[in-house]
């Protein structure tokens, strides 16, 4: 293919980054969501090319590709995200019950170890080997680890494999997140909000499967013995959780053909596997594009990086030097919104935890002796509970398009709320009350992170996406190791802890406020 350009063609080019047109009159360019003044991050080459390829999947529209892409992320990625802690938490009374441990939250520690290390290798990854590798072997290993840990004979084998299947987890989200919106026409990206009604799904799902076996089939907290055989609920409970992950992981590696993002095969300047993506996606969606590769060659004379052979070697060159985590701060405007949403995230990722270790004193020290503490009683609060998350979920999904108050709007009131929610369930004296409240809780929480997992990686370019992703979870993972050593080692008769965790919420809420990008509207560059 002839790419010979005329004599002022560099200047057509350049001035092209900013007059590539739209598919949508909703859609203005990226320059306001990614300044393009980020000089050595986001040059005049790779903006260009991005604004390209987003109008052919623009063109191409919400197809059968995407939809797949739907389910095999957010039905297996988003929800193992939240599926995995909340087997932890679930089968903890009873691991307690079998090995007697002398600091259980340690089991916690471990999972959350993993999942700080999972958040880093693979988000910081994907960057770097691409998203495919990352998006197969995730759940793979969680479903590996998770039916082993199944034979665990005593409590360091489970806390060691809770680790490990913890570091498959820990990089669903990173990398799932990224992938999917780097195929998204710019206007389904509210698409990634409403992922998270799996999110959801999945805390409903554990609940109902381990009502009958963990409800049934363990020792009970007065009994003065418990033998492997009388506490085998908890070990069912993981085989079926390592099994249900194993299908996922089956349905992801033999039945579903995941490309490798357009986007990200351009910034590692593969232009033409990225142009043969393009039109792969749209032969599976029937639909054809007029996208060439030299569409994209026509840039390749603009901007200070380049994006021929020798420049991809040296990007490559500079994997070891935090290029892309550079980038993230490459402007003042760009470090300032890089900080606050891994502030936010550090915050929820320590107020969660927080509550739910210390909850228990202070609705103690109010009377909350409820009496009714059951099984059947246990088990359908939780069911409830769940259920009220799904919902909360698509309401996320709707708030995020709702002109003059989108993504931020919809974070910072859904987080202020869940503040101040959890602050309320602290009052609760009777059982139908605190149920009450943890729904009310419940369905903010689900608003708030259907948010956050959909705004977080918009603002971030693709090819700093992972990276992006990764810093904002490792925060989160961070903060939220911190949360079971203060329960090891902190006062737990005390209620300063729930009060500060709501605190954490709010502060996190008024943060939002300040977050100097609204991608509402907007295709993520």
């Amino acid at each position: 293919m002839d790419t010979k350009m005329e004599p002022d063609s560099t200047t057509k080019a350049a001035a092209s980054v900013r007059s590539t047109p739209s598919f949508n009159n909703e859609l203005p360019n990226e320059e306001e969501l990614v300044p393009t003044l980020l000089k050595g991050s986001i040059d005049p080459a790779y903006e260009g090319k991005a604004q390209v390829l987003n109008s052919a999947i623009q063109d191409i529209g919400m197809g059968r590709y995407q939809w797949q892409l739907f389910i095999v992320v957010g039905g297996f990625g988003w929800a193992s995200d939240n599926l995995w802690p909340i087997v932890t938490s679930l089968i903890l009374p009873a691991i307690k019950s079998e090995f007697l441990p002398s600091k259980p939250p340690l089991l916690t520690l471990s999972q959350n170890i993993g999942l700080l290390v999972g958040a880093i290798f693979w988000g910081f990854g994907c960057d770097l080997f691409g998203r495919r590798l990352a998006f197969n072997l995730t759940i793979g290993i969680t479903s590996v680890f998770g039916l082993i840990a199944a034979g665990s004979p005593n409590f360091a084998a489970i806390g060691c494999f809770a680790a490990f299947w913890s570091v498959g987890v820990g990089g669903n989200l990173p990398v799932d997140s990224a992938i999917f919106l780097e195929f998204l026409p710019g206007s389904h990206q509210y698409l990634l909000t409403v992922l998270s009604v799996f999110w959801a799904f999945a805390q409903l799902l554990a609940n109902l499967v381990a009502w009958p076996l963990l409800g049934y089939h363990t020792c009970q907290e007065t009994a003065t013995t418990c033998t492997r055989s009388e506490n085998f609920g908890w070990r069912w409970f993981m085989i079926a959780m390592g099994l249900l992950a194993m299908f996922m992981f089956c349905c992801r590696f033999f039945f579903f053909t995941l490309y490798e993002s357009p986007k990200y095969l351009m910034g590692r300047g593969k232009d033409e596997e990225a142009v043969r993506v393009v039109h792969e996606v749209a032969r599976i969606n029937g639909k054809t594009t007029n996208l060439t590769l030299a569409d994209l060659e026509v840039f390749n004379q603009v901007g200070q990086q380049g994006v021929d052979a020798s420049a991809a070697l040296k990007r490559k060159l500079e994997k070891v030097n935090f290029t892309h985590l550079r980038a993230l701060f490459a402007s003042p405007k760009l470090a300032w919104s890089t900080s606050l949403i891994i502030l936010i995230w550090a915050f929820i990722g320590l107020g969660f935890p927080l509550y739910n270790a210390f909850l228990p004193y202070i609705q103690a020290t109010r009377g909350a002796k409820f009496g009714d503490g059951s099984t059947y009683i246990t088990y359908r609060n939780s069911t409830i509970i769940a259920v009220l998350g799904i919902p909360g979920a698509l309401v996320g999904g709707a708030l995020v398009e709702v002109p003059r108050f989108g993504r931020k709007g919809a974070l910072g009131l859904s987080t202020a709320l869940t503040g101040v929610f959890l602050y309320c369930s602290t009052t609760a004296s009777t059982s139908n009350a605190l149920l009450g409240w943890n729904c009310a809780y419940s369905f903010m929480a689900n608003i708030m992170y259907a948010v956050l997992y959909a705004y977080t990686p918009e603002i971030f370019a693709t090819k700093d996406r992972g990276t992006g992703n990764a810093s904002t979870a490792t925060a989160n993972r961070v903060f939220g190791i911190m949360a079971p050593i203060i329960a090891i080692y902190a006062n737990l008769e005390t209620s300063a802890p729930v009060y500060v965790s709501g605190a954490l919420f709010i502060a996190a809420g008024i943060l939002t406020v300040l977050l100097p990008f609204e991608p509402r509207g907007k295709a993520s560059l």
